[in-house]
């Protein structure tokens, strides 16, 4: 007679027992009784009913999602290959459970549609340069769509962008004729600014005739000083009449020079 009340107390420990449940604080659980929603359980020691009440554990822990490489032809006929990131968490595991059979699944699948097309609706040019827009706009696509399923996407970036073989070559010919013209445009440039202070210099030799024949005895000098060989230039009459001409006044013989050219003879 003893024995029934033991296996009675027996069966309710160990049906007591099969309900318990502890959860994490990163998770929650979705309870189901008998194939309908009740709650959603918290962090800590939870008891269900067993055999009566199904539940579902749940992650909130933030989720990197690496997006495979996709092949996409942007709008300038371009094909390319392109990967992402993808950030994203639960902010509603009833929703995540109920409206979507495998919500990672579904995210993964819509982050590889939504990159094709936002990439397939850019240019090249479009997408090396201006990634963070095409991050933007991959972010708000995507987190319209998961919001159903009660997923919050918080970042989308674009990891890598792999160009074909031609097009690579095709880009680097086309730097190297952008560096070369940067380079003829400084080199111009800096041509235009000499040329302009040679002018201005010229102006103010011809101002001062004097400093044109010092200039002349000093360019003279420095090629001397820089060859050891012969070097014959022709001496304008105008830089030595004042010698000539001072030693006339000074001796009585001294030779007469020939006039310059403009002067009547």
């Amino acid at each position: 007679m003893l024995t029934f009340p033991l296996i009675v107390v027996a069966v309710f420990l160990a049906f007591a027992v099969l309900g318990f449940r502890i959860l994490p604080e990163y998770e929650r659980g979705v309870v189901f009784r008998l194939g309908r929603f009740t709650s959603v359980k918290g962090a800590g020691l939870k008891w269900i009913i067993p055999f009566v009440d199904r539940m579902v554990r749940v992650g909130l822990r933030e989720i990197v999602m690496d997006v495979p490489a996709q092949e996409v032809i942007t709008r300038d006929n371009v094909s390319v290959k392109v990967n992402a990131v993808l950030y994203f968490r639960v902010l509603h595991p009833e929703m995540a459970v109920i409206q979507v059979e495998n919500y990672l699944y579904g995210t993964s699948q819509l982050a590889q549609t939504t990159l094709r097309s936002v990439c397939g609706q850019a240019e090249l040019d479009e997408l090396l340069a201006e990634r963070e827009r095409i991050n933007q706009q991959l972010q708000e696509i995507i987190d319209l769509q998961t919001e159903p399923w009660g997923v919050k996407v918080r970042s989308v970036e674009v990891k890598q962008i792999d160009l074909p073989q031609e097009m690579q070559r095709v880009m680097a010919k086309q730097a190297e004729a952008e560096r070369e013209k940067r380079a003829k445009v400084v080199l111009a440039d800096g041509e235009f600014q000499a040329a302009q202070r040679l002018a201005d210099a010229s102006r103010v030799l011809a101002s001062e005739p004097m400093g044109l024949q010092l200039r002349y005895l000093q360019t003279l000098a420095e090629v001397a000083g820089d060859k050891n060989s012969t070097t014959i230039f022709p001496l304008p009459i105008d830089l030595v009449r004042p010698l000539f001409e001072a030693a006339q006044r000074g001796g009585d013989g001294g030779a007469t020079l020939p006039p310059a050219s403009g002067d009547q003879s």
